[in-house]
């Protein structure tokens, strides 16, 4: 944590004794129930964490991007559920306090700092998946006001949050089509339609649902930044933010996989000794903590290239990637480290195995993520960034 003051340092530290106290020895129960976790939300709202990213005039802490990775981190080494109970309001947060108008800063930021309003962004839709200029959702103006039309999918914290960072189309006739894009902040009223929650593998007691506009009308001053078809600049410049979140949300389960590890290790023993002394074993134990210290590193490298301002898009999508798959394999060598044991619900490493996917396919999977980064590397080489 060099990189962080000596209060975000305490932020972190408050954080990571909030999950030792409070999450790790009583999530089981709530996992296995799919139980919202009200009480652990209402206290991240008393710490601040919903106001990590928002500037302390409206309310918020205003914590530097590595700050917030790390807390993330925390928040997934206790439940990942818990860190996801914060991605999507934290990309919104990040959109309206360096896109959004006046008005809209001073309308959102300061209940979304209390955590009072939550938010969530919806990209995805069921036909199109990662192919977000495949979109369908359509905004149109009636002079007054914008008409939205359409379905959006796998939107978490839909049903709670009462903000909905939409992106959207609004000139369906522009070339290419996310010219014609719009990030619409939506108020999720009674006109919006959310389905039954989405049943899950991993990552319970947080909703995910399909949404549904049909005929919402919406003012035209929720436009994102006043200004209509710059949303998917908007976005990109967002998911940055989201891409980090996803990655550090993936060290915190690799971090809990590799401390189960390691404890498991010492107490176990066969033929003798300790099962950390057995070669095939202590292999598995030094490949883990070094792919997570690597992934880690590329983390705090796109947030601190964002802190300063700069292009992330190469760099965070290379944290959530590498992090993402690191923290899969690490949760799999785990379940290895326990043996027979780690098939079994007594021991949290089968709660590992089944949250680390969503982040190789969350925020755009992986193989997608490839092509991003591929594309950019071309783009930065050109002199050309996109």
């Amino acid at each position: 944590m060099s990189g962080l003051s000596d209060d975000e340092r305490e932020i972190v530290d408050l954080v990571a004794a909030f999950v030792d106290k409070k999450v790790r020895g009583h999530v089981r129960e709530l996992e296995a129930a799919d139980e919202y976790p009200e009480q652990w939300i209402a206290e991240m709202k008393e710490m601040g964490v919903y106001g990590l990213l928002i500037p302390t005039e409206y309310g918020g802490i205003d914590v530097s991007t590595e700050c917030f990775a790390r807390v993330t981190e925390e928040l997934a080494r206790g439940w990942m559920s818990l860190a996801g109970a914060m991605g999507g309001h934290s990309v919104i947060t990040y959109l309206i306090r360096t896109f959004g108008t006046d008005e809209q800063k001073t309308t959102h930021l300061p209940r979304m700092a209390s955590g009072e309003l939550r938010a969530t962004m919806a990209l995805t839709e069921p036909g199109g998946g990662s192919d977000l200029q495949a979109m369908r959702t359509v905004a149109t103006s009636d002079g007054s006001s914008y008409v939205v039309n359409g379905t959006k999918t796998w939107i978490s914290n839909a049903r709670r949050s009462g903000l909905i960072g939409l992106l959207c189309i609004t000139d369906p006739d522009a070339e290419p089509s996310h010219q014609g894009m719009s990030v619409i902040l939506v108020e999720n009223d009674d006109q919006v339609q959310i389905s039954k929650d989405i049943p899950k593998l991993g990552y319970k007691g947080v909703e995910a649902c399909e949404v549904v506009f049909e005929d919402v009308h919406v003012p035209m001053s929720a436009v994102l930044g006043g200004v209509p078809n710059l949303g998917w600049k908007h976005m990109m410049r967002g998911l940055e933010v989201g891409r980090i979140q996803v990655a550090s949300r993936a060290l915190g389960v690799g971090q809990a996989a590799l401390d189960a590890a390691l404890e498991y290790a010492q107490v176990r023993e066969s033929f003798g000794k300790p099962i950390w002394k057995h070669q095939s074993i202590g292999n598995y134990l030094a490949d883990m903590a070094t792919k997570l210290h690597a992934a880690r590193l590329l983390t705090a490298d796109a947030a601190r290239r964002l802190d300063e301002g700069l292009r992330a898009d190469v760099e965070a999508g290379m944290a959530k990637l590498f992090a993402s798959e690191t923290a899969m394999e690490i949760a799999i060598d785990a379940m290895r480290v326990h043996g027979g044991y780690g098939f079994s619900k007594e021991y949290d490493v089968e709660r590992f195995f089944r949250d680390a996917p969503l982040m190789i396919l969350g925020e755009g999977t992986n193989e997608i993520q490839r092509n991003v980064i591929a594309a950019q590397l071309v783009a930065r080489a050109k002199g050309t960034q996109r």
